[in-house]
């Protein structure tokens, strides 16, 4: 019983911090890369303009780099501005190409 205790409040806790990973961060301190790569990704799922499963961020520094193949100039112009919504986002690198 107590190990399955143990077991839950772990779990618990894991989704606790998964949780505060993904939170808006309001703070003095520099935005990790890895949160600003969640962020951006979730801004192009948000956009139905964008085929957010088509598009490969990667972050570097604050700046994010976008790869991938879109349908139009416009998704691509549209995924690059959705990028730089992003809090902590220095610039932006469009890889981009159109299909």
């Amino acid at each position: 019983m107590r190990r399955t205790y143990q077991s839950a409040l772990l779990a618990g806790l894991c989704v606790l911090a998964a949780g505060s990973a993904i939170a808006d961060v309001k703070s003095d301190q520099p935005v990790k890369d890895s949160y600003i790569t969640s962020k951006v990704k979730m801004e192009l799922a948000k956009d139905k303009g964008t085929s957010a499963l088509d598009i490969h961020v990667t972050t570097k520094d604050g700046m994010v780099m976008l790869d991938g193949k879109v349908r139009s100039q416009a998704e691509k112009e549209l995924a690059e501005k959705d990028a730089k919504k992003v809090d902590g986002v220095a610039g932006v690198h469009n890889g981009l190409t159109v299909e």
